[in-house]
C-alpha cells in the first residue's frame, strides 16, 4: 500500500519537452556523418555495362541504391546484387527533366552513367550526353547531393567526332551547374559483358579477316570495368577531389592491331589482319550505320583518328586510378576468363604431346 501511495506524489514531475534535445547531444548529432546504411545513391543508367558493376560496388559498401533507367521493369536483375530492399529501380529519362529531378529526391549522391555510341531517333548525342548530364547536375545542385559524372577519354570540343564533342560539352555543363562534381574519363572498358573484345572475338568466328582501321595504329589503354566502378564508389565515399576531371586507363598501352592479335591468340584462331584506310572505312560505315545495331559508324571512324590513352598531365597531377590507390588489372588477367567460349574447343584445350 505504501508503495502505491508513492506513485501519487503531490510534488510536480518535470519532463523534457519532446522537441528539446540536450545541446551537447544535438551537436554530436549534427557532426556525425551519415552511415552508408542511411545514404541513398541514385545511379542514372545503372542497368548498363558499367552500371551493373557500379551498383555491385555500392551494394558491397552498404549504400542504398536507386537505379534510374528508362525501363525499370528490365532492371530487376540488379536486385540480387544487394540485400533485400537495398536496390530498387525507378523510371527516368535524361531527356525529360522532371523525371531526372524526381529520381534525385532525398539522394545524397547522384551518378550519371548514361551514354550512347550511335544516334537513333530522339537519342541524339547532344540530347543524351549534354542536356541529360546538365539536368542531373542541376538536380544534384538543387538537392545538395554529391555528383559523379562519367565521360570518356578523348572528350574534346574541337574533335572531328560528334561523340567526343558532346562529351566535352557535357563536362562543361556539369561543372557549370555543380562546381564540386567529379568527372571520370575512362578509356575503353573491358569485362564479361563488354562490347569490344566480345565483338571482335565473335567476328573472328565467322570472318576470315579482321579489319585494322587506319592501319590499326590507334593507341588504347583498356581498363577493367570493375576498377572504374571502384573509383566511382570512392568518389561517393568522398575520396576524390571536387571539381576534378580524372582520366582512367589500364596498366598497358596497346595499338588496335596489338589488341586484335591478343584476341586471336586468346580464342586460338588464325585470321588475316587487313589494313582498312580511313576513307574506305568511312565509306563502309556510311552503309553500316543504318543497321539496327551498327558495328561501325562514320563518327566512330573519326574517333579512331585519335589515341585513347591517359594524358601525361593527368599522371603528373594525380588524376588517375593509381592516385586513388587502385592498381588497374591487365587484360591478360581478366579477358581470357570470358573469351574462352569463342574457342573451337571452348574451355578445353587441344592435347599437345
Amino acid at each position: 500500500m505504501k508503495g502505491l501511495l508513492a506513485l501519487y506524489t503531490p510534488w510536480p514531475i518535470l519532463y523534457w519537452p519532446v522537441s528539446v534535445t540536450p545541446p551537447r547531444r544535438e551537436a554530436r548529432k549534427r557532426m556525425a556523418a551519415p552511415s552508408p546504411y542511411e545514404t541513398l545513391v541514385t545511379v542514372y543508367g545503372g542497368s548498363g555495362f558499367l552500371g551493373r558493376h557500379v551498383v555491385r560496388a555500392l551494394a558491397k559498401r552498404h549504400y542504398r541504391i536507386r537505379v534510374a533507367v528508362r525501363r525499370p521493369e528490365l532492371a530487376n536483375f540488379l536486385q540480387p546484387l544487394g540485400r533485400v530492399g537495398q536496390i530498387h529501380a525507378v523510371q527516368a529519362n535524361l531527356r525529360h527533366a522532371p523525371s531526372v529531378e524526381s529520381a534525385a529526391r532525398d539522394a545524397h549522391a547522384l551518378i550519371n552513367l548514361v551514354g550512347i555510341l550511335f544516334e537513333r531517333g530522339r537519342q541524339r548525342f547532344d540530347a543524351v550526353h549534354a542536356y541529360g548530364a546538365e539536368q542531373v547536375a542541376l538536380a544534384a545542385n538543387a538537392h545538395g547531393a554529391r555528383m559523379v559524372h562519367v565521360s570518356a577519354i578523348g572528350a574534346d570540343t574541337n574533335s572531328s567526332s560528334a561523340y567526343a564533342r558532346s562529351k566535352a560539352h557535357a563536362e562543361q555543363l556539369v561543372l557549370a551547374a555543380q562546381h564540386s562534381a567529379t568527372i571520370m574519363r575512362p578509356s575503353i572498358m573491358f569485362g564479361p559483358e563488354d562490347d569490344f573484345f566480345n565483338r571482335f572475338a565473335a567476328l573472328a568466328c565467322v570472318s576470315p579477316a579482321l579489319p585494322l582501321i587506319g592501319g590499326g595504329l590507334t593507341r588504347f589503354q583498356p581498363v577493367f570495368v570493375g576498377d572504374i566502378a571502384a573509383a566511382i564508389a570512392d568518389a561517393v565515399d568522398g575520396k576524390t577531389r571536387p571539381g576534378t576531371i580524372y582520366e582512367m586507363g589500364g596498366p598497358d598501352t596497346r595499338t588496335f592491331k596489338q589488341l586484335m592479335q591478343f584476341v586471336l591468340a586468346t580464342i586460338e584462331r588464325k585470321r588475316l589482319l587487313v589494313t582498312l584506310p580511313f576513307p574506305l572505312a568511312k565509306a563502309q560505315a556510311t552503309v553500316l550505320q543504318y543497321l539496327p545495331k551498327p558495328p561501325l559508324t562514320p563518327d566512330q571512324v573519326e574517333s579512331l583518328r585519335n589515341d585513347n590513352v591517359v594524358s601525361q598531365a593527368a599522371k603528373d597531377e594525380g588524376r588517375t586510378l593509381q592516385a586513388l590507390g587502385i592498381e588497374p588489372e591487365p587484360i591478360e588477367a581478366i579477358v581470357p576468363s570470358y573469351l574462352w567460349r569463342f574457342r573451337k574447343t571452348g574451355q578445353f584445350r587441344k592435347h599437345t604431346a
